[in-house]
């Protein structure tokens, strides 16, 4: 399925590199692709390094460079320990270095990757506007702008609402955990002690939270699917919501209140409607606060600043 999509950055353009290096989406997609046939579980990490890179200071690729002994960056922040697939970005950049050298931002190649790696697991091809500069600011205090797994229906309206977007667009996006898992550090608190009066969420299906005390008793590090089709991008996350299986608070909030539970109902009906509000966000996510001329630049290793 493909859907383009107006620009509302002047900034960024969708044929950005077709003079100077027009094969440069091939070259990400074939990189994308051939790690993705080896371990498919790695489109989602590809993903959310894209939305954890636009919502810390802006679509940068910042959420790349590495720390050093002066500086931890965004990568060694707790939020971002579930992100993997930097070397993929890596062997993408190199090959496009190896073509085009110093034309071809790391951000860019981000934004492209996630595109492919959703379209790769089955869901909606999108044009990616490009021309995003990288930033030369990566530290671990900035993460903070990261939006919690313990969040409600009303915070993450204001949280998103704050950067531009809809309360239709910040579901879309959401939907995004389609793709993954979730480290029962993450959600640990919703199966004991949950409150005065409950020992396990009430939000959750009971059967469901048994299953998952199941598989956090092997640990905090142990991992759980967001939904049944974990490599699959589709609307099955939706369905895991409407029956009280969304993994997170920030999963399950979104059928709480009445706002965002109709749009979890549609999505949950019309897959093809969550792709196309979904590739749209997607394209609106890819222009926070992008860099422009001498405010960034293209770094030619995607880990540290020129």
């Amino acid at each position: 399925m493909f859907w383009g999509s107006r620009l509302s950055s002047a900034a960024l353009s969708t044929d950005y590199y077709s003079m100077v290096c027009p094969f440069a989406e091939m070259m990400v997609k074939n990189t994308v692709y051939r790690a993705l046939q080896k371990d498919p579980t790695l489109s989602a990490p590809i993903l959310r390094m894209h939305f954890h890179d636009c919502f810390v200071q802006g679509c940068d690729g910042s959420v790349l460079i590495d720390s050093t002994k002066g500086n931890t960056a965004e990568k060694d922040s707790p939020a971002n320990v579930i992100l993997r697939g930097y070397e993929i970005i890596d062997q993408a950049k190199q090959a496009i270095e190896n073509q085009c050298p110093g034309v071809v931002s790391c951000a860019d190649i981000i934004a492209m990757a996630a595109r492919d790696a959703v379209h790769w697991a089955g869901g909606v091809f999108y044009e990616v506007p490009k021309g995003r500069k990288d930033g030369r600011r990566s530290k671990i205090e900035d993460t903070i702008n990261l939006p919690p797994a313990t969040l409600n229906s009303s915070a993450l309206i204001s949280l998103f609402g704050r950067r531009g977007f809809s309360v239709q667009q910040m579901v879309a996006l959401s939907g995004g955990h389609t793709l993954g898992v979730a480290r029962c550090s993450t959600f640990k608190n919703r199966l004991s002690k949950f409150d005065s009066k409950n020992a396990v969420d009430p939000a959750l299906d009971p059967t469901y939270a048994k299953s998952l005390q199941q598989t956090c008793s092997a640990g905090d590090d142990t991992q759980a699917p967001f939904d049944w089709t974990s490599t699959s991008f589709d609307n099955q996350y939706f369905k895991a919501v409407q029956s009280n299986a969304g993994l997170l608070t920030s999963d399950q909030t979104l059928f709480g209140n009445p706002t965002t539970r109709a749009i979890v109902n549609y999505y949950a009906m019309n897959q093809a409607g969550f792709f196309y509000d979904f590739s749209q966000a997607m394209v609106k996510m890819g222009q926070l606060d992008v860099k422009e001329g001498d405010q960034g630049e293209v770094r030619l290793d995607c880990r540290k600043i020129n």
